[in-house]
């Protein structure tokens, strides 16, 4: 096996739903990744020290710092990281657009498991 294939991405997960954070992160370590995962964006903030992240995968909408604060302090620490959104509020997700980080994807709730697994496949081979 070479190198290259021995290293394993990491996610940094941001969700306060519980039941969705769980198989969220259940998803993503099945389909390979490492995945750490935080309750809220305070936690999140937190768990930036422990990078490098290849990916951010945050809700917007949560306790603490909202999911843009979090991607923010992520990319003012190391702009390489990948960012993707998750949020059940279309309102915030079209505001969020015009926050984000350059080249941040947003995916409205509901969204189904495998969507978001394939949607960090493509991120991450980008």
């Amino acid at each position: 096996m070479s190198d290259a294939e021995m290293i394993t991405s990491r996610i940094l997960l941001a969700e306060d739903d519980e039941s969705l954070r769980n198989f969220l992160a259940r998803a993503l370590e099945r389909a390979g990744y490492e995945v750490v995962a935080c309750a809220d964006g305070d936690e999140a903030v937190e768990a930036l020290n422990d990078g490098p992240y290849d990916l951010l995968l945050t809700d917007i909408v949560m306790p603490g710092h909202d999911g843009i604060e979090v991607a923010r302090l992520a990319a003012a620490l190391d702009p390489a990281p990948r960012i993707m959104f998750i949020t059940g509020f279309a309102a915030v997700a079209l505001a969020a657009a015009g926050q984000a980080p350059e080249g941040a994807k947003v995916l409205s709730k509901p969204v189904h498991l495998r969507e978001i697994v394939a949607e960090v496949e493509r991120m991450m081979a980008a």
